[in-house]
């Protein structure tokens, strides 16, 4: 049984890590770039936006400017807090588990992971978001939204792989 100042992502007094903002970092940075989209087009908007499209592009519902900005930005903001506890609640949970770091398993990049995978579902809302905007105020849609969500799965599901194979090594290697 490895000393837990041996351990792989303790801190240098041998505790199990504290709450780090990098556990958040592209949760906050969609809730900070999405507002600042929100900002940008505000006044470029019309009265009545676009917000549902069909299959050929053409507009099919319609809201309020005010109420597409909150729309758009809320659901970021609470997928912005649920990453903070998720990060915070996992960071508890370290502390009192040590299994992980016995299986040769580094239990910050599990909680960077698990903080920051919240993004996945962010970045889709992201891209719906632009591409509303970019409708009311240019009438030229960016990409599909299907196209755009298959893209964000693809990169999401491409980290989560490279994960899964390094953690698998790791527990492979401390087992032997």
């Amino acid at each position: 049984m490895a000393k837990n100042k041996e351990i792989a992502g303790a801190t240098p007094d041998g505790k199990a890590p504290c709450f780090r903002w990098r556990y958040v970092v592209l949760p906050l940075t969609l809730l900070i770039l999405s507002s600042a989209l929100a900002a940008v087009f505000y006044n470029q908007l019309p009265a009545e936006v676009a917000y549902r499209f069909q299959a050929d592009g053409s507009p099919d519902g319609w809201l309020s400017r005010s109420t597409v900005i909150l729309w758009a930005t809320v659901p970021h903001l609470i997928l912005a807090l649920l990453a903070g506890f998720i990060a915070w609640a996992t960071t508890l949970a370290s502390r009192r588990s040590r299994q992980a770091e016995e299986g040769g398993l580094n239990p910050e990049s599990i909680i960077i992971l698990m903080g920051n995978m919240v993004a996945l579902p962010q970045a889709i809302l992201f891209f719906a978001m632009l591409d509303i905007f970019s409708y009311n105020a240019y009438q030229i849609h960016i990409l599909s939204l299907w196209a755009n969500a298959l893209i964000v799965m693809g990169l999401g599901g491409s980290v989560f792989g490279i994960f899964f194979i390094r953690a698998m090594r790791r527990i492979w290697s401390a087992s032997r």
